[in-house]
């Protein structure tokens, strides 16, 4: 078990509550209780944002159960999302041709000295400036 600081992208919080692939709904929720347990876990203003939105749209769960997850959400360790962070995803898209969402995430990510990114949407064990990307599901 590392020690590190680990940034969760959307992705892998929704999984934890979809049926649709029960394999990754385990490795979702079992990445999550470790490191929120030890207290490395980190998110951003924007993963919240996106998991309301796609728990309400893509899985379809409840307004009341989707709303009470992602208040518990805001109270993890949060990168505030600022307009320099937007300025630097903006240079990141770029740098790296990859979609500005992502470069957001890792922006927030560095922002908030994580070491990883647990993503499936990014390339597995490439590393972005300061942060590497590790798909929990590869």
């Amino acid at each position: 078990m590392s020690v590190a600081k680990a940034f969760f992208d959307t992705n892998v919080l929704l999984y934890m509550y979809s049926n649709a692939d029960l394999i990754k709904q385990a490795r979702a929720q079992d990445l999550y209780r470790e490191y929120a347990a030890s207290g490395r876990i980190l998110l951003s203003t924007q993963v919240v944002q996106e998991f309301f939105v796609a728990g309400l749209r893509k899985l379809k769960l409840p307004r009341t159960h989707v709303r009470e997850v992602a208040t518990a959400l805001l109270d993890l360790p949060l990168v505030t999302i600022r307009p320099a962070d937007i300025r630097e995803a903006m240079e990141k898209e770029a740098r790296y041709q990859i979609s500005f969402w992502n470069a957001l995430v890792l922006t927030a990510a560095e922002a908030g000295g994580a070491e990883v990114v647990f993503s499936e949407d990014l390339n597995h064990e490439q590393q972005y400036g300061s942060v590497s990307v590790k798909n929990p599901f590869a």
